[in-house]
């Protein structure tokens, strides 16, 4: 099933393209996250998607729903947590979902009861009469999805969810992203951290000067980039230029005293190159592996609007 159907989305703001042909396709009950530079055209997608802005051209289902001919269909089905909070600092937090409650005409006990179960379940019973305004960036931001989440929408927007928070705070959000997905909540997810998508999403898109240069899982998107390899940590100049005359396709760092040889990390590689390191009787204070990450795919496809210009294609050919 899907939940996010685009095709041919296109923006321009008089003559900047900001989005130049976008396609998206989203399964319901997964994680699926955009990521950009700034300025690639992450937030003007969010908000096209969620009706704040319409598009130029495409198709967009959202929902089951067409984002042009039915938005209120869209906006039923779907939740956004944005950017910026939308909490009342003056509100409380009980009465920043009570507020959610009556706006999304729940009745009063069903209101007071939806309040009750999302304070419990976002950890905020003990300061639900505090003003949000004394909140952490960690409890107003579970607040935010609260909030977002007192019309029980089946897709919901997360746009750079956590930005901001301190490590344990992340962790938090990303547990409470997790426990939605388990209950079958498709997620949309923009973020500038790049260990966050690759912990959450089941499949990651990446933008850059509006246009999408590679689609697929984080293992896929990984593999489309070299750089793998296995560094070798030596004591003394010695044993480096010893290592370096026998394993001349390695790169060394002469002020580091490490040998980096090419390797894709995986089992039987690295048995091999133990086997070789014996053999050739290099010895290697230690050693450390080194597989591309979602970082060194970044990197590698948003070096410059240019170059991600002229890797789009092979890189979609490569994922698809």
């Amino acid at each position: 099933m899907t939940a996010i159907e685009v095709s041919g989305l296109r923006k321009a703001y008089g003559k900047h393209t900001v989005l130049d042909g976008i396609d998206l396709h989203v399964a319901e009950g997964s994680v699926f996250s955009l990521l950009g530079p700034n300025g690639a055209g992450k937030t003007t997608t969010v908000e096209i998607l969620t009706t704040l802005q319409a598009p130029d051209a495409g198709r967009i289902i959202v929902g089951g729903h067409d984002l042009t001919k039915d938005p209120e269909g869209v906006r039923a089905a779907i939740g956004v947590t944005g950017q910026f909070s939308a909490v009342d600092n003056i509100l409380t937090g009980r009465e920043n979902l009570q507020l959610m409650a009556d706006l999304r005409h729940l009745g009063k006990r069903a209101g007071r009861q939806r309040v009750a179960d999302l304070l419990e379940r976002f950890d905020l019973v003990e300061a639900a009469g505090r003003p949000a305004s004394t909140y952490s960036g960690g409890m107003r931001r579970r607040l935010d999805l609260a909030m977002t989440l007192v019309g029980t929408p089946r897709i919901i927007f997360l746009d750079e969810p956590t930005t901001g928070l301190d490590p344990r705070s992340r962790h938090t959000m990303w547990q409470c992203i997790r426990e939605l997905l388990a209950a079958g909540t498709t997620i949309f997810l923009t973020t500038q951290y790049l260990e966050e998508a690759d912990q959450l999403a089941d499949r990651i898109a990446l933008l850059n000067g509006g246009v999408l240069v590679a689609q697929g899982t984080p293992a896929e998107l990984k593999r489309l980039v070299p750089g793998g390899h296995v560094r070798l940590q030596f004591s003394d100049p010695a044993g480096l230029d010893f290592a370096a005359a026998r394993f001349t396709d390695g790169t060394r760092d002469d002020d580091a005293l490490t040998l980096d040889v090419p390797g894709d990390g995986g089992v039987s590689s690295l048995r091999t190159l133990l086997d070789r390191l014996a053999n050739e009787r290099v010895e290697p204070d230690g050693l450390a592996v080194h597989t591309p990450d979602l970082d060194d795919v970044f990197l590698a496809l948003t070096a410059t609007p240019a170059a991600s210009a002229t890797s789009a294609t092979s890189a979609k050919e490569s994922v698809r």
